[in-house]
């Protein structure tokens, strides 16, 4: 069986490299790039990200790769975004008020408690709001998962949030709209939980599901 084709976008900024290998242990044809021709012809696409929110947005937007963020997700195919690439599927982030992000999910990304230390950077265990969504398939209903962050999402709609984890409160760490699928914390960080859950991603990449 022929490992499907995940284009990881390339824009030049973070450890892109260490999504592109755990999607490779995983079964999947999954190369950088930030040729848009590529990306349309792959089977699903990723965006990673670390760092802040604006170098992040300003740098993807110099990539030329905004538009292929908008024309993948209208495209249907599979769509994971991973950490600040979650992040940047928001509206916007209290962190960089000046840069748009790229508005896919409707809602904003705050600041997580300040009464803990931030970043919450560390293994938390995931509450699944969707457990269902077979990105979660096989993963049990706390799965380990690891964060670095000081932010999160918070959609204009509740019923987007696939699972939130306790870090001085509730922290909103996944979400599910349509066929994106974007995480908070890093799968690829995650040991066995984060790699179960790539290889969920894999396999409906495989079956040529669109959401």
């Amino acid at each position: 069986m022929t490992a499907p084709v995940v284009a990881v976008l390339d824009y030049g900024i973070g450890n892109l490299r260490s999504a592109q290998k755990a999607l490779e242990v995983c079964g999947a044809d999954a190369r950088l790039t930030a040729d848009p021709e590529f990306v349309a012809s792959a089977d699903a696409v990723v965006l990673p990200g670390v760092g802040a929110f604006g170098a992040c947005m300003q740098a993807l937007r110099a990539a030329g790769l905004e538009s292929v963020v908008h024309e993948s997700v209208a495209s249907g195919r599979p769509f994971l975004g991973i950490c600040v690439g979650m992040q940047m599927l928001f509206n916007g982030s209290d962190e960089d008020p000046d840069d748009a992000g790229l508005g896919v999910i409707d809602g904003q990304i705050r600041w997580i408690t300040d009464q803990l230390p931030r970043p919450q950077m560390q293994w938390n265990q995931l509450s699944l709001t969707q457990p269902d969504d077979a990105m979660f398939a096989g993963l049990g209903e706390h799965p380990w998962v690891y964060f670095v962050h000081s932010l999160h999402g918070v959609p204009a709609d509740p019923s987007v949030v696939a699972a939130t984890c306790d870090y001085g409160g509730t922290v909103n760490a996944a979400f599910r709209q349509g066929n994106v699928f974007a995480s908070q914390f890093h799968p690829e960080k995650s040991g066995a939980d984060g790699l179960a859950l790539l290889r969920n991603f894999v396999q409906l990449v495989s079956s040529g599901v669109s959401a």
